[in-house]
C-alpha cells in the first residue's frame, strides 16, 4: 500500500516572551508593562539591540501584553478553569488600553489558551471542558455523534528513552521517561492502538492504577495531577498496514489498511511533553481537521 504523509500542526505556538522594541518607539506604555511584570515575576526587555547595522525589530504592543498573560498562565498565576481578570483590570496592569488587552486575549482564546463565556467573563481553557476532549483526538465516526472511547491498557512502565524518542522529546538518549501503550474502542470495537512517552521527571508517580481508575480524559489526568498543559501538537499522518501485532490487538486481517499517526504534544514555553504514536482503524471512522 503506498504511503501518504502530511504535517499538521494543531493550534499556534504560545508565545513564550516579549519581543524587544528598539530606539523610536513610544516607551512610556512598554515601561509600565515591564514594571507591572516585574512585580508579577515576569519581564519585558526594552533595550534596543546594539548592532549598528542592524534592521530594527517592532512588537506590537497587545503581542507583548499577550506574552505578559501568557506568562501568567505558565506560572500558575490563574489555574485552569479559573477566572482570569477583566479586560479592565489588566490594562490597569500593564498600563495600557483595554483595546489592547482585548486584541491580546482575542489571539490567546484563538490558541484555546483560554475561553470567553459571554456575560461571565474569561476563563483559562482546561482539558476537563467537553469540548476540549475533541481538540487532539481527530478520529470521528462516520455516523452518529463523536464521543470519548474507551481505553484497556496494555503496558505501562518507566524505561530509558530510546534515541528517537529523546531526539523528538528533547530529553537525553536514556533519561526516563513513562511508556504507555493501550488500545481504545468505540462502541466496544478495537479502533486504535496507542504508544505514548512522557518524560519521567514530570510525570514521577503515574502508575497503570491511576490510569485505569481515573474516568475523565488523560490530559485532564495530566492537567490536574501533574500540572501539565497541552497547549499544541505537531503530528505526521501517514498509511500504513496492519502488522501481526496490530491485527491481533484491532481483531483485523493482516494488512489492512491503517492510519498511522505520531504526534509530538507541547506545553508552555513550546517544550514537548508528550510524544504519541497510533494507529488508526478507518472502516468506520475518519480524521477530521479544520483548517483556518
Amino acid at each position: 500500500m503506498n504511503s501518504a504523509s502530511s504535517n499538521l500542526t494543531n493550534n499556534a505556538t504560545a508565545a513564550s516572551g516579549a519581543v524587544s522594541p528598539t530606539a523610536g518607539t513610544p516607551a512610556t506604555p512598554v515601561a509600565a508593562a515591564a514594571s507591572t511584570a516585574a512585580s508579577a515575576g515576569a519581564s519585558v526587555n526594552t533595550t534596543a539591540a546594539p548592532a549598528a547595522n542592524a534592521s530594527p525589530t517592532f512588537s506590537p504592543l497587545y503581542q507583548q501584553i499577550k506574552a505578559l498573560i501568557t506568562q501568567s498562565l505558565q506560572s500558575g498565576e490563574w489555574k485552569p478553569g479559573e477566572l482570569i481578570p477583566s479586560e479592565v483590570e489588566l490594562a490597569g496592569r500593564f498600563k495600557v488600553s483595554q483595546g489592547t488587552v482585548r486584541k491580546a486575549i482575542d489571539e490567546l482564546a484563538a490558541e484555546n489558551l483560554v475561553m470567553r463565556r459571554q456575560g461571565k467573563g474569561t476563563f483559562v481553557s482546561t482539558h476537563h471542558e467537553a469540548r476540549a476532549h475533541f481538540r487532539f483526538l481527530r478520529l470521528v465516526p462516520d455516523e452518529g455523534v463523536p464521543h470519548y472511547p474507551e481505553s484497556k491498557f496494555i503496558e505501562v512502565k518507566r524505561v530509558r528513552a530510546p534515541a528517537d524518542v529523546a531526539r523528538l522529546m528533547d530529553l537525553k538518549s536514556g533519561d526516563a521517561v513513562i511508556f504507555i501503550k493501550r488500545v481504545q474502542y468505540f462502541d466496544g470495537v478495537p479502533t486504535i492502538v496507542e504508544e505514548l512517552w512522557l518524560p519521567g521527571l514530570i510525570f514521577k508517580g503515574l502508575t497503570a492504577e491511576r490510569l485505569v481508575e481515573y474516568k475523565g480524559p488523560m490530559y485532564g489526568l495530566f492537567e490536574t495531577e501533574f500540572g501539565t498543559r497541552m497547549i499544541r501538537a505537531s503530528e505526521q499522518i501517514r498509511a500504513v498496514c496492519a502488522d501481526a501485532g496490530a491485527a491481533q490487538l484491532l481483531n483485523i486481517d493482516l494488512g489492512t489498511p491503517l492510519l498511522s499517526s505520531e504526534r509530538v504534544s507541547f506545553t508552555y514555553g513550546d517544550k514537548p511533553v508528550e510524544l504519541r504514536r497510533g494507529l488508526y482503524l478507518t472502516s468506520r471512522h475518519h480524521y477530521q481537521n479544520e483548517l483556518s
